[in-house]
């Protein structure tokens, strides 16, 4: 386990870059591209942040194109705060993310539902 700053908001991480299955990090979807100018670590939340920068940048193409995007992580049912859900009031409220992952739309008029 190695103790360093997250390179945007200078918050202290432990990165377990000896086992990159057991870092936090690998519970995260990997949806950003890898960028060669990456030299750091990032924390949780700034993570969550570029990831979800990234995916306003999904949400304005085609929806087919978004549908596409998403496809291949429709097999990952493990929900994250701040990515497939927020919490309002005490309910969870699932994400654009969240309802693109699952590919279909129940037709209840769920709120951040892309598909009406």
């Amino acid at each position: 386990m190695t103790r360093l700053n997250c390179s945007q908001c200078h918050t202290t991480l432990d990165c377990n870059v000896n086992d990159i299955n057991a870092c936090w990090c690998n519970q995260l979807p990997a949806i950003l591209p890898l960028e060669e100018s990456a030299t750091s670590c990032l924390c949780p939340q700034c993570t969550l942040n570029e990831i979800n920068a990234y995916l306003a940048h999904i949400y304005t193409q085609p929806i087919k194109a978004q549908i596409e995007f998403a496809k291949k992580f429709r097999g990952n049912d493990h929900l994250i705060e701040g990515l497939d859900y927020t919490m309002q009031s005490g309910y969870m409220v699932f994400s654009k993310w969240y309802f693109l992952k699952r590919g279909t739309c129940c037709k209840n008029g769920c709120k951040n539902c892309p598909y009406g």
